[in-house]
Formats: C-alpha cells, structure tokens, sequence
C-alpha cells in the first residue's frame, strides 16, 4: 500500500503540499506538510478515500474534534473533501508527532515509572473527552504520540460515545468484546487502556485461552502492581471497568491529610506552673497600656512603610490557583526608561493536568507594544523553543495586561516573563532590553 500512497507526494491539497510520506495503511496514509496558517513547519495530513454514505458524518466528527482543547489531545486545524485524479478523498490536517508508542515498544517495553508518567496525562485527555460524552475510539499504542516531548493522543479517531461504529477497519484486540455488536462507549476506551498498559510493559498483549474466556493471560513480566488494574480495565461487562477518574486516583492518589496532633494534657495541679506565686505575674497598668501604645505605633509605621514601597517597585504576580489570576493595585504615571508600572496582570490558566506535566520550570517571554493609554496593542513570544502549549497560554495572557498611561508617548515595549512551575504560575514585566 505504500507504493500506491506514495505516488500523491508533491501534490497539492488546499494550499497543503504533500512533502512525504509518514505512514499507510490499507485505508489511509499520513503525509508531511507545513501549516502556514498556524505557523507550524511541519504538520500531518492525513488522507482517506471517501465513501458517500460516511463522508459527511466522517467530517462532522473531525470538526467536532477541532473545537475541542486540550494540552494531550492532538490540535486538528482543518477538514474538508478533496479530488486526486479521478477520486475523491477526505483529508484532516494536524500536528506533526516525533513518535508513537507502537514504534519504541518493538525495540524495549517501558519501565512501570514510564507507564505511570504516561498515564497521568492519558487520563487526563480521557476524562476530558468523556466528560463531554466522547470516546477516543481507538486507543491503542500507535495512537500514543510524543509531540514536542509532550505525550498527546490521537484526536482524528474522536466520536460521540454511543454512537454506532462505522470503521472500515477489521476489529482488533484493542477494541472492547461490546463492539462486534457496533456500539462505541467511553468504557470501549478504558479497554483499549488495558492492553495497551499491558503490551507497554511486556511488548505484548494479553490473550485468552478461548475467544470468550473471562480471565486474561498476561505475561510474566507484567508488574504486579498492574496487574488489578489491569483485570479492572479488561472487565467484559463494560458496566464494571473504572471510568477514567476513577483510575486517576488509584494511580495518583491525593496526598493524605496528616494526622491530628495528640491533644495537649492539661496541666496537673501539681506542675510547677501552678506553684509560682500570683504576685509574680501581675504588671501594673500603666505598663501595659504604654506596651499597648508602642505595640500600635510601630505597626503603623511598618505598614506606611511597606504601602509605599510596594507603591513604587515593579508588579509581580504568582498564581497557585490559575483560576484566580492576580491584579496589581493602580498606579498613577509609567516609565519609558524605567520598570513598567503595571494596572492589571493576567496569570496564564494552566489545567492541573498540564501543570503535572512540568519538570522544573517553563520560562516564557513576550514582547509587547504598549500605546500611550496602557493598552496591549500587539505581542510576540520571544521563546520559541518552549512548548508551544505554554507559549500560546502566555501570549494569551500578555495581551490582557494593562499598564499605566505615558502622554506624550506614542507607543512602549516591554518584556512580560512568565515562568510555570508545578506549584503555580508567576508574571512581571520589565524593559524590553532587558535580558
């Protein structure tokens, strides 16, 4: 099938050039191509011949896949209908992946912490999907993939959960037994987890002694501390696998509350405290009302103190919840030369999934030109190397900031660094030179 594929390379699909090859098979073939509308060198498109009775419906779920977003679900960009020669196709532009987890496990199987990292992000898209009432539809390594060492699943296969299957394609291992009747379910996708979990940590699938035996038979080298899960997911009455958040807490259980101090006895009449005399701890007075009076006025001038200091520094904001960005307090006049006086920050809102994703820190920079009443008028990373996820998320942002009027100043620039961390997000501004 790859010498009929390949004779398309080089052609030209709605401003889409077929540059190579990715992959075939009997009923589609993946090309290399570049999106210029999404500034993306490399993409993927993907070409399937059109069949009239399914055309339609086949398009309607990839637009339905392109509205949705998530930082593990492949971003498809466009969908529509084509003619190569004398036939017609359909096609689907998205993502380019660097790799899939069909072609790591013919050379290793991972290792249980690797599959714990993957699935933490697997489940996340999953529970995302299903929460809407869709189902991946085809869960299985080759549609596993690594995106800009980002780990993504496959969004072309996408469809209402319930709805009747229409796959070309003959049933395979990973699809679950309710299947063969045509039915897609959210719990079709929690099957399809379980061999894949199994074939990723023993390079093989599970099987059974006979077709409609209830009992799988893994291999030796599957871990046992997968194995429950597994028998969970591989359940043939799809009423019994765990949903996808069900099996977010088995593997990343929520950190356990520490347990309550032991009460403190009370104090016996025989402690020594007791046996001091009461005269000992009486104070006059007027000691403790000039105390008192010290005790205010050093708070005040503390408080004076720290007002305007934090009136006169630069802004910078840290969000531990990303649903709750901070807001720097008003100020009255801004610097061309100087830090930027900020009115208002937007904190980038991360999912809790994304932010499990990140080792370290994210640091992200953006560039913007700012005009003589404060606003945002135009912005541009300054970090392309960093996932495109968190440069998106920080440009976001960055056009919603707001900074003090300048008169007489045309238009400024200034450098909004951004920095993701696990804990949280942080944002300030500085002069655009700075580096």
């Amino acid at each position: 099938m790859s010498e009929v594929w390949a004779k398309w390379q080089g052609q030209v699909i709605h401003g889409f050039a077929l540059r190579r090859l990715l992959s075939a098979g009997d009923h589609s073939a993946v090309f290399l191509t570049e999106n210029q509308a999404q500034n993306l060198a490399n993409a993927a498109l993907k070409l399937v011949p059109a069949i009239p009775a399914l055309a339609e419906v086949q398009l309607s779920r990839w637009k339905t896949a392109a509205t949705l977003s998530h930082p593990h679900l492949i971003r498809i960009s466009e969908a529509g209908r084509c003619q190569l020669e004398d036939r017609e196709f359909l096609f689907v532009v998205m993502e380019a992946a660097e790799q899939t987890l069909s072609q790591i496990l013919p050379r290793r199987a991972l290792t249980p912490d690797e599959v714990r990292e993957m699935l933490v992000p697997t489940l996340g898209a999953l529970a995302y999907l299903h929460r809407q009432n869709l189902s991946l539809g085809r869960l299985r390594p080759s549609n596993i993939l690594v995106v800009e060492d980002q780990l993504k699943l496959a969004s072309d296969t996408i469809r209402p959960a319930g709805e009747t299957s229409t796959v070309i394609a003959a049933s395979s291992v990973y699809d679950a037994p309710e299947t063969k009747d045509g039915a897609l379910s959210t719990a079709g996708d929690i099957w399809g987890l379980g061999i894949t979990l199994v074939e990723a940590l023993t390079q093989q699938p599970p099987s059974w002694a006979d077709g409609e035996s209830e009992t799988a038979v893994f291999a030796a080298a599957l871990p046992p501390a997968f194995v429950e899960i597994v028998r969970q997911c591989l359940d043939r009455n799809p009423a019994n696998r765990p949903t996808a958040l069900q099996l977010e807490s088995e593997i990343n259980p929520a950190p356990q509350m520490p347990a309550a101090s032991a009460p403190v006895p009370p104090v016996s009449v025989r402690d020594p405290l007791t046996q001091i005399p009461k005269h000992r701890w009486r104070v006059p007075a007027m000691v403790v009302l000039l105390i008192t009076a010290i005790a205010v006025w050093a708070g005040l001038r503390v408080l004076s103190s720290r007002t305007s200091r934090e009136q006169a520094a630069p802004v910078a904001g840290a969000s531990q919840n990303p649903e709750m960005p901070l807001a720097a307090p008003p100020v009255a006049a801004s610097s061309a030369d100087g830090p930027p006086l900020v009115l208002h920050m937007e904190i980038p809102d991360v999912s809790p999934s994304a932010r499990n994703t990140i080792r370290g820190h994210v640091k992200v920079a953006v560039r913007v030109t700012v005009d003589s009443s404060g606003n945002v008028l135009h912005e541009s990373p300054e970090s392309p190397g960093s996932s495109r996820y968190f440069v998106r998320l920080a440009t976001e942002a960055a056009r919603k900031w707001k900074f003090a009027p300048a008169d007489g100043q045309d238009s400024r620039e200034w450098l909004l660094r951004f920095e993701f961390t696990r804990g949280g997000v942080t944002g300030h501004a500085t002069a655009a030179s700075s580096q």
